[in-house]
């Protein structure tokens, strides 16, 4: 089979209005690749499987992008269990055989971090996969997304596939929810803390004690190494899994003062230890990452800025020249 990820190849993003996936479709227009398929779920409910196997065999991309799927912070994880274990087990199991089936030359399969064990080692290789208990806060979703990653695997060794699994540290970046109930850390204290500024509140209350450490990964970089992957590399150099962060980490108490001082927020944060912290420490080891040529450009400040300015963007009561701050 010939693997080789041309400009000119049908190339389908799954989930392409979610951050991550539209990140994905910016990342390949801006390398020369146009010939995308992309399809709302009025169009396409990836959950329906013979809507998916249908889709396949009509439009027969050569290419796969999998970033479909359900994800949230720990609220969301917490409320809704059954929903991230079985939306997302339904969700890649309808893509990764749809693709098998009409033979797809590349598949690009995204995870999440939260795969590793609680107290994994630090900082993370990829083989501590499965060494011990995961965090319990999001279980099925990271349950789930080993389903995804064995799948791919078993596919390679039975079939010859060239689907590669992705694990990519903690997100954040342009099109990110700021749902207060399902939003991952980031855009919540972004929200919040732009919130209390235009209402002249003189404090913010974030989750838990500030004390463990996150590695955080701005959208577009995560994108550009997804694309380089797929241009440059094939399963059999990425081993079963590869990490995608930037190799450092930060407090929450740390990121939190971070984004008070890029809003502009000058008030008190309290941070509320009846809250859970979930995993105390999550940093990726990516050395498999830079040994194949890629590292990530964007640092966690600017990402923040930029962040922010889309988010202010996207309400035009928000005035951002005004509240931006240095």
């Amino acid at each position: 089979m010939n693997n080789i990820f041309s400009s000119e190849d049908k190339i389908y993003v799954a989930g392409h209005r979610g951050m991550v996936g539209s990140a994905i479709v910016r990342q390949l227009q801006a390398n020369g690749y146009h010939n995308l398929i992309v399809r709302t779920h009025k169009e396409l409910d990836l959950m329906d499987n013979n809507a998916v196997f249908a889709f396949f065999a009509d439009v027969q991309p050569r290419h796969v992008f999998l970033a479909a799927a359900k994800v949230g912070g720990i609220v969301a994880n917490n409320s809704y269990p059954a929903d991230f274990i079985y939306q997302n087990l339904v969700i890649q199991n309808n893509i990764i055989h749809a693709s098998y089936l009409h033979d797809v030359a590349k598949l690009l399969f995204l995870g999440s971090s939260c795969i590793y064990p609680k107290h994994s080692l630090q900082p993370i290789k990829e083989e501590y996969l499965l060494s011990d208990y995961l965090e319990s806060t999001n279980e099925p979703y990271a349950v789930a997304k080993i389903a995804g990653i064995k799948m791919c695997n078993a596919y390679n060794r039975q079939y010859g596939t060239n689907y590669m699994s992705v694990m990519p540290t903690n997100l954040f970046g342009p099109g990110d929810s700021y749902d207060l109930d399902t939003s991952h850390v980031v855009p919540a204290l972004i929200r919040k803390m732009h919130e209390a500024k235009i209402s002249k509140s003189d404090h913010v209350v974030v989750w838990g004690t500030g004390n463990p450490r996150r590695e955080f990964l701005y959208s577009e970089d995560l994108a550009d190494a997804c694309v380089y992957l797929m241009k440059n590399v094939d399963h059999s150099d990425t081993g079963e899994v590869i990490n995608i962060g930037v190799g450092v980490d930060i407090s929450i108490r740390e990121l939190a003062e971070l984004i008070a001082k890029v809003i502009g927020f000058s008030g008190n944060l309290i941070f509320d230890d009846t809250k859970p912290d979930g995993t105390p420490r999550k940093l990726l080891d990516v050395s498999r990452l830079t040994k194949l040529g890629w590292q990530a450009k964007t640092s966690l400040k600017d990402g923040i800025h930029k962040t922010y300015e889309n988010f202010l963007m996207m309400d035009q009561n928000f005035m951002p020249k005004s509240v931006l701050s240095n």
